[in-house]
């Protein structure tokens, strides 16, 4: 248990250091320690947006194990602006090839990708937005899955 515990505080260290510098936002939220994620089981996020004069980058990091049945994860997430406006979409979060091989920064039987999913993004507002992500897979839960998280990165 301890070594386990060394292993991700040295994973997590170790992708903090080498953030890249136009990051202005990264969270990363633990699904479950089964190794599942629940239909019900909501992920949110708190990303404040400073400047809504730029451009930016908006992503979604997903980390899965081996074994992961899937070629996609699909999700759902539901943007809550400052002034309450709210916008739902769904993307498919590509984490194999059509051969099987997995896709992200392998660490022994753990995968960690990013997936931009909102390219050139103009936020209307500046203020803390809402990010809610919840799984769309037909599966309940979805195995072999143990985080989710939001990244934002000014162009």
């Amino acid at each position: 248990m301890k070594n386990k515990l060394l292993f991700f505080l040295f994973i997590s260290i170790s992708l903090l250091a080498c953030q890249p510098e136009n990051r202005v936002f990264i969270e990363h939220k633990d699904l479950s320690p089964d190794l599942e994620w629940l239909k019900t089981d909501t992920r949110e996020f708190k990303v404040p947006v400073t400047d809504n004069s730029l451009t930016y980058d908006l992503s979604l990091s997903f980390r899965y194990a081996s074994g992961y049945a899937y070629q996609y994860a699909k999700v759902q997430v539901t943007e809550t602006s400052p002034s309450g406006k709210e916008i739902t979409s769904e993307y498919d979060l590509k984490v194999r090839e059509a051969n099987g091989d997995y896709i992200g920064d392998p660490g022994f039987d753990i995968w960690d990708s990013e997936h931009l999913i909102v390219p050139n993004k103009k936020y209307q507002e500046t203020g803390t937005y809402t990010y809610i992500i919840e799984h769309n897979m037909p599966e309940n839960p979805l195995n072999m899955v143990m985080e989710i998280g939001i990244i934002l990165d000014k162009k």
